[in-house]
């Protein structure tokens, strides 16, 4: 039996008349606006067929996949090394020791609590002069990898958490010692749990790697400024970038919620 639970209680008859009073004045509000962009567009001559040709051209949609190629794998190698990392903080901070608990928890609120462009900042300047050097794209990667993998950290957290005890303890009757029973029945089972977290926080590092361009990583945003400055029709090429984001996040975003509804 299906059960639906809420925060709020159900509101009575005037609430929900109010609620669609505001769902359609917003509705309107928004309408009004984007008719004021587009006039305003077609106004300064920004809807003509030529200023569009990052959206049809071969070689301005090439340079722009291109880009975005390299936006994919720059999330690709993010979300491996933030899930590893992800996991090693969270059975840190799980850890009864204090040497393993308080390092991480401090690693983790650290980095969740640090905006990400001033971790590419430090990145950027702060590590060269230490000797350590790496190209733009690990640059990138690195900065990613520490803020994303605080946040998998506490979502692998909240999900083993979640995993009843009894779990652990039926592998210890089963002669398994706490390692094996952890890799084997709680983790698999947390991360089967948190798959819509998972890739809800997957999103969230697509969305990251849009500031690339400030390391010169040759990403999707990077390729569209590129495009902007050769064509001079910088509006239409960040459109053309934000499509691109909107497709990947939204079929990420339909699987994650899927997975969510199936459960």
């Amino acid at each position: 039996m299906n059960q639906t639970t809420t925060i709020f209680e159900p509101g009575g008859p005037r609430q929900r008349r109010l609620v669609r009073i505001a769902t359609i004045g917003s509705a309107i509000i928004l309408l009004a606006l984007a008719y004021v962009v587009i006039e305003q567009l077609h106004y300064e001559g920004q809807l003509i067929s030529q200023k569009w040709l990052t959206f049809y051209d071969p070689h301005f949609v090439g340079f722009l996949l291109k880009g975005f190629s390299v936006t994919l794998k720059v999330c690709a190698a993010s979300v491996v090394l933030s899930c590893l990392l992800g996991i090693v903080l969270a059975v840190a901070r799980l850890s009864p020791s204090k040497w393993a608990s308080v390092p991480a928890t401090v690693f983790v609120e650290f980095f969740r609590g640090m905006p990400f462009l001033l971790i590419i900042f430090v990145v950027m300047f702060g590590l060269p002069p230490l000797g350590i050097t790496m190209p733009p794209y690990w640059q990138l990667v690195l900065s990613i990898v520490l803020v994303a993998g605080s946040m998998f950290a506490e979502v692998f957290r909240a999900g083993i958490l979640d995993i009843p005890a009894g779990q652990t303890e039926a592998g210890l009757a089963n002669g398994l010692t706490h390692r094996q029973a952890f890799v084997s029945i709680v983790l698999p089972q947390a991360v089967r749990n948190l798959a819509p977290a998972l890739l809800s926080q997957t999103v969230r590092v697509i969305k990251e790697s849009s500031l690339g361009y400030v390391v010169g990583v040759a990403e999707v945003l990077n390729s569209a400024r590129v495009t902007g400055e050769f064509t001079g029709n910088f509006i239409q090429a960040y459109l053309a970038a934000g499509v691109l984001f909107i497709v990947v996040n939204s079929t990420i975003s339909y699987m994650g919620n899927r997975l969510a509804s199936s459960r």
